[in-house]
């Protein structure tokens, strides 16, 4: 199955979001003009066919952007969501109008037994496991003083544990060349104001990322994590201001500050960065294990 570049575009745009008062132009504006065919569908177009992927996290952000470029090369997707049935849906219908092989299933990844169902259930309907992205997390800004016991519980709940148990179901169901790809962030190597728990909860998935490389790579299974950068979604534009210090939060929108300290002067599309996913989970990545790559467009 191959999605039309208009629907692939189309996906991009419908979660990005505008940070600030417009758009980065910039450097390499002119990213955003493709002529002929377009990156989401150029190149390695089947290196999922045959393939069953779970997407967690997936109704929304980069999540759905995974799930559409898997699709896209051939995979089957099963999008996991905790509470926006309505925006997985519309994933869902979006990505079978395509052609693709696409279903939603409810799960919250704070819960580990809703965790192992989503698994079971995507075996019962598929009778195969080969790739999961795991893309579902949640934000925290909050000075020392005013974090409580339930605010790291809920963080570290669903960015740590929820992706232990993730890979750990996902792993029982796989074999040789089963790839897992979790998520973890450029916050858990760059100091930010407030964002310690947040931070502290994908530091630990890039430990873990390390350790498992060795013991699931006995079987044939590569461990990665993506570490993205700022990236227009719905999330980072809730949580926008946090990532500036205070003293400069209301002087500068996000857009500029990030012309300042990016390289490339400008947030990543969530497509760009469902690449790299698409990367650690195909076979172009098969020597590649217990390694996060960073996807920050040279944040500094």
């Amino acid at each position: 199955m191959q999605v039309s570049p208009a629907y692939a575009l189309h996906v991009s745009h419908a979660y990005a979001v505008h940070l600030g008062t417009q758009r980065m132009p910039a450097r390499g504006a002119a990213h955003h003009q493709w002529k002929g065919t377009h990156p989401m569908t150029a190149g390695h177009c089947s290196r999922f066919t045959g393939k069953v992927a779970v997407v967690t996290g997936g109704s929304r952000g980069i999540g759905a952007a995974v799930a559409t470029r898997l699709a896209a090369e051939g995979a089957s997707v099963v999008i996991g969501y905790r509470g926006n049935e309505q925006a997985a849906q519309a994933v869902v219908t979006a990505l079978s109008a395509e052609g693709a092989r696409v279903v939603a299933l409810c799960a919250d990844v704070a819960e580990p037994h809703q965790t192992r169902a989503l698994f079971e259930r995507t075996m019962d309907q598929f009778g195969r496991l080969d790739v999961l992205a795991s893309c579902a997390g949640v934000e925290h800004f909050d000075a020392l003083e005013n974090i409580s016991p339930a605010d790291f519980d809920r963080v570290f709940a669903v960015n740590t544990r929820g992706q232990l148990f993730a890979a750990q179901y996902a792993a029982a169901h796989m074999g040789a060349g089963g790839r897992i790809v979790l998520t973890s962030s450029v916050s858990a190597s760059r100091a930010v104001f407030g964002h310690t728990l947040y931070a502290a909860s994908k530091a630990a998935v890039e430990a873990m990322v390390l350790n498992l490389s060795a013991e699931l790579g006995q079987r044939g299974i590569t461990m990665n994590a993506i570490a993205p950068g700022g990236t227009a979604t719905d999330m980072a534009a809730e949580h926008a201001p946090g990532y500036q210090h205070p003293a400069l939060r209301g002087t500068m929108p996000l857009s500029r500050w990030l012309e300042v300290h990016g390289a490339l002067g400008r947030l990543a599309e969530p497509r760009e960065v469902a690449a790299g996913y698409a990367f650690l989970a195909s076979d172009d990545a098969a020597y590649l294990t217990g390694r996060t790559l960073p996807l920050d467009g040279g944040f500094f």
